[in-house]
């Protein structure tokens, strides 16, 4: 067997040489762009405030997806919903920030309403800020009634600045003055304008703790895809029902299942979710008022529903929907802890 000539083993050498280096030097830059995107802060804030302040919004907005509940009507979530919101500061800082979307601050006699007390109060306990929500205008008596709660030093948002005057703006901010002591930051915002968005989640990293991330950085929500699907049926009922009935009424998903797709027909089939829920209501009239006359207000909610799960989980969605009457269920503990709401916080 001939030998190669040497100034072929010379190029050979250099090649393999020069390959190494290559090698080296990408993973040396792949490193650098790990290191350089590697979360350095991180920690949960519980974003605390009265029905109606516009928690859920600003959670929509940050994250650029529509998951929490959002409805003019108080009282809207329910349950506390983490959402996952990455962000590099001005000083290039990556952070990594998990607000908890908590129900509206309240004192209501029911079993239920109860229950969203309780998270509340919970998240705020566990949390590494804690972030007091209003909207423009509101009396100054929600703020001092939380401080009662919440001792501790935290953010004050100010919601839903879009139309006031810089004078009027102005006036409401200095009512906070004698606390300054006890908040941080006080940020006002608008999410409709998309005002001081940024210079909100730059306050918060400011006070986050230390810490890698907590979460995957592909995460949005820890909430389920059955949890989300619950949400947006209970969305389509406050959207679309009457003031009763949104309060009177539950969702239960019964069953959640995508279909496999066939292998030899992958090219022709679209796997479709099928989801089977009960809307659970108190009265035998108010299922008449759900169900609607031939079925109209039903099929009415199942279609806001199956669009707004298609649009958040990119699948092809198969709902069916059917009204059942349990009474008293939001005092029934048996019944709540079915439905997911957890007593033992």
């Amino acid at each position: 067997m001939k030998e190669a000539p040497k100034s072929t083993m010379q190029n050979q050498q250099t090649t393999k040489s020069l390959n190494l280096q290559k090698l080296e030097t990408q993973n040396q830059v792949t490193a650098e762009t790990k290191e350089q995107n590697q979360v350095t802060k991180a920690g949960f804030v519980a974003l605390i405030g009265r029905p109606n302040a516009g928690k859920s919004s600003l959670l929509n907005a940050l994250s650029g997806e529509k998951l929490a509940l959002v409805s003019h009507k108080a009282n809207a979530t329910r349950s506390t919903m983490h959402f996952i919101i990455p962000h590099t500061t001005k000083q290039g800082q990556n952070c990594q920030i998990v607000f908890i979307d908590t129900p509206g601050i309240h004192k209501r006699e029911k079993l239920l309403n109860q229950f969203m007390l309780k998270s509340a109060l919970k998240a705020m306990e566990e949390c590494d800020i804690c972030a007091f929500m209003c909207a423009f205008g509101d009396d100054l008596k929600h703020y001092e009634e939380f401080l009662e709660i919440y001792p501790q030093k935290h953010i004050i948002i100010i919601s839903k600045i879009d139309y006031a005057s810089n004078e009027k703006l102005a006036k409401y901010l200095a009512r906070f003055s004698p606390f300054s002591d006890r908040f941080y930051a006080l940020v006002p915002i608008s999410v409709k304008k998309n005002i001081n968005l940024e210079n909100l989640l730059e306050s918060i990293c400011t006070h986050l703790p230390h810490s890698p991330a907590l979460y995957d950085e592909d995460m949005l929500t820890t909430h389920t895809s059955r949890q989300i699907a619950k949400e947006a049926i209970r969305e389509a009922i406050f959207s679309l029902c009457s003031d009763e009935i949104p309060y009177e009424s539950e969702v239960e998903i019964l069953s959640f299942v995508e279909s496999p797709t066939n292998a030899q027909n992958a090219h022709k089939a679209t796997p479709i979710t099928h989801i089977n829920a009960s809307i659970l209501v108190s009265k035998q009239s108010q299922k008449l008022i759900v169900v609607g006359k031939n079925g109209n207000s039903i099929k009415r909610i199942s279609t806001y529903a199956r669009h707004k799960i298609e649009e958040i989980l990119a699948q092809k969605i198969f709902l069916n929907l059917s009204v059942i009457v349990r009474k008293e269920w939001a005092k029934s503990k048996k019944d709540l802890q079915r439905l997911g709401y957890n007593f033992d916080l």
